[in-house]
């Protein structure tokens, strides 16, 4: 079934060569608790359990999908990261502000199979991993390297920890649950407005999609983008949501056109070109897409912020696609 991170999910390599380390024991969910006074360790509760974190911790390795911008919003520059999105170079996407990117760039690690004895080998003193499979194989492998990891929530599940819980999770570790409050609070506030000032969007349904380069898919709730949408004042699409499983989306087949029929149509593209799109002659049959309220999402940087996930990211969406959708309502 069609999955945006279909390409990126994976366990971690199998066999942690002369890796010695007690696996910590872990539990609940993410705790918006102040830090304590003077820099001491912080407990951070998660799907394995509770993990104490030691004060300020300096050598940080970001494995799961965001961790390392997250880290970088709060001002912590990883060691190490997986690059998800990915797009080259240090891993940080174009929509982070230069004072908070890398002085000294981190060790890029692998996505689909991380390589744990390269993580060993950066000598962490924390591995954040709190938007990932939340397998118990991959967090046993990690845990044995003896210091913390801050896997997905308590409840959680795979891939699906949101941006909110994902931000409590990692400024508490870090020792910065003020500065994570303030970021998701300015956030809040951006979405709001920009609804405020779009008030046709309200109970307006929607369906966001993507075309791939083995066809097409519909987003159900439980995802960013979704998310997105429906913080701005739109309703996800019933059609859609009727046929939700335990993927992100549901594959829309040629004979399934109908299901992108809504008062707006998002498509984002994934290794597809916009012409496949636009000029699919299904597609266009679409009563939405023949009225012209729809949205190609041809920009490759304002697709990945749509999809990021991230506060930074969202921001970064909310004032480029925002217009996008206004304009595609008014046609």
């Amino acid at each position: 079934m069609f999955s945006p991170w279909s390409r990126r999910r994976g366990l971690l390599s199998a066999g942690v060569v002369g890796v010695v380390g007690a696996v910590l024991t872990l539990s609940a969910c993410a705790s918006a608790e102040p830090a304590p006074p003077g820099g001491g360790a912080v407990t951070v509760a998660t799907a394995f359990g509770d993990v104490s974190v030691p004060s300020a911790p300096k050598r940080v390795v970001a494995l799961g999908w965001g961790d390392a911008e997250v880290a970088l919003t709060l001002g912590v520059q990883p060691v190490g990261a997986a690059d998800w999105l990915p797009v080259g170079g240090d891993g940080v996407a174009t929509w982070v502000p230069r004072d908070r990117r890398y002085t000294t760039e981190p060790k890029l690690l692998g996505t689909k199979e991380v390589d744990v004895e390269q993580v060993a080998a950066l000598e962490p003193d924390l591995i954040l991993d709190t938007r990932a499979s939340g397998d118990r194989a991959r967090y046993d492998q990690l845990a044995a390297l003896g210091v913390p990891v801050v896997g997905i929530p308590r409840g959680g599940e795979a891939y699906r920890t949101t941006w909110q819980d994902q931000l409590t999770l990692i400024g508490r570790a870090l020792g910065k649950p003020a500065e994570a409050a303030k970021v998701r609070a300015d956030l809040e506030a951006k979405f709001q407005r920009a609804a405020a000032a779009n008030p046709g969007f309200a109970g307006r349904t929607m369906v966001t999609g993507a075309r791939t380069g083995a066809g097409y898919g519909a987003y159900v709730n439980g995802g960013s983008r979704v998310e997105f949408m429906e913080k701005l004042g739109f309703q996800q699409s019933p059609k859609v949501q009727a046929l939700a499983g335990k993927s992100f989306s549901v594959p829309v087949s040629a004979e399934r056109m109908d299901l992108f029929d809504a008062d707006l149509t998002v498509i984002s593209l994934i290794g597809a070109t916009a012409d496949q799109v636009t000029g699919d002659p299904l597609f266009q049959s679409v009563p939405s897409v023949k009225a012209g309220h729809f949205v190609v999402l041809t920009d490759r940087t304002i697709s990945q912020a749509f999809a990021s996930g991230t506060p930074l990211g969202l921001s970064y969406a909310i004032d480029r696609v925002v217009p996008l959708l206004a304009q595609a309502r008014a046609r």
